[in-house]
């Protein structure tokens, strides 16, 4: 399978740089078997059944974007330089890899200074990023240590075209966020509001949570030209008893099971023994790409991803690859705003 057959040109007007006000008002495609409708966030509800199980992702996103000041002794002084350190992976309680813009004025030895005055040290920088040792005392929460100096990391794609800012501490986050530990947010749960999740369990639809932390592996490239190739980043999820055995409920009563997101597909299909959810704690690697069988997921709530991106394979495993190019020529058509703070849409398994 070639990385080519999922590329697509998309004009520079469709990428979403904010949500729009408020998030309901989205708009939303539908897809199931071959149609492709089109619709409003807020009209949700009309394509779901009761006795259906919505899941959600209940991470929390940590305020991991931060501005620093790198501190270099030289000469018996130090040398300064403004640098922008992204939180990319948690190696262990203080240790971080980060993605520094730019990486090229760090070296290991450097220091940096965080706006609130704390002290971190370069402990090692790679091609692609860096390895700090944030140096707190590891009593601590890390979203409490993050708190004073820290920004919503939005993705890279925004950071080229706006700064970060306190708009985005609200945006970024789902109104359902319990569990802090993602370094991206999983952007399609970020359309509910209270109401939205008030009137489906009064329709009758159910709702469960897993948890996932995002990490900054989600925008990571596919650099081989052969899909197979491609060797997935791993992220730490977890599913109760609790939730597993609400899921298992619903598929033996005939219900669907919608993730909302892709990351919440991809836990649950890695949980998956079968039809049957185990609960699961752990981390996952799982590629979703055509030619995967589903077993739990019946239907997916998510945003227009990246050309050559593994979310984009997701979706054309989930629906068909022909129908995948299709729903996606569709909503260039039709103007859909892509990617985090963009439209949204309701895809079905290709039966």
């Amino acid at each position: 399978m070639n990385l080519n057959d999922f590329d697509f040109i998309l004009p520079k007007e469709l990428i979403a740089l904010r949500p729009v006000r408020p998030r309901t008002n989205a708009r939303l495609l539908v897809a199931e078997d071959g149609s492709i409708i089109d619709s409003s966030f807020l009209k949700l509800l009309s394509f779901l059944r009761p006795g259906d199980r919505l899941v959600f992702n209940n991470t929390r996103v940590l305020k991991s974007l931060l501005l620093a000041t790198r501190l270099r002794w030289v000469s018996n002084s130090f040398v300064e330089a403004k640098v922008q350190i992204n939180l990319f992976e948690r190696i262990s309680d203080c240790y971080w890899k980060v993605l520094a813009k730019p990486l090229r004025k760090l070296k290991k030895g450097d220091f940096l200074k965080l706006s609130d005055g704390h002290i971190a040290a370069v402990t090692s920088v790679e091609n692609d990023y860096a390895l700090i040792d944030l140096q707190f005392d590891k009593t601590n929460d890390i979203e409490k240590f993050l708190e004073p100096s820290g920004y919503m990391p939005i993705p890279p794609y925004i950071l080229k075209n706006r700064s970060a800012d306190v708009r985005d501490f609200v945006d970024y986050q789902t109104v359902f966020a319990r569990v802090a530990g993602s370094v991206a947010a999983p952007t399609a749960s970020l359309h509910f509001d209270k109401t939205i999740l008030s009137n489906l369990k009064k329709a009758g639809i159910l709702s469960s949570y897993l948890t996932l932390h995002v990490g900054g592996g989600t925008f990571l490239p596919i650099k081989s030209d052969n899909v197979a190739d491609h060797i997935m980043h791993s992220e730490k999820g977890r599913i109760s008893q609790k939730t597993a055995m609400e899921i298992n409920e619903t598929k033996r009563a005939g219900g669907r099971i919608i993730a909302v997101g892709t990351t919440t597909a991809r836990l649950l299909e890695a949980s998956a023994t079968g039809n049957y959810c185990s609960p699961f704690d752990n981390e996952t690697d799982i590629f979703i790409k055509p030619g995967f069988k589903f077993n739990l997921v019946d239907g997916l709530i998510t945003n227009f991803h990246l050309p050559k991106s593994t979310l984009l394979l997701l979706v054309a495993a989930l629906v068909g690859v022909e129908e995948c190019k299709q729903l996606y020529a569709h909503a260039i058509t039709s103007k859909y705003r892509f990617y985090s703070y963009g439209d949204s849409s309701l895809l079905f398994r290709k039966s």
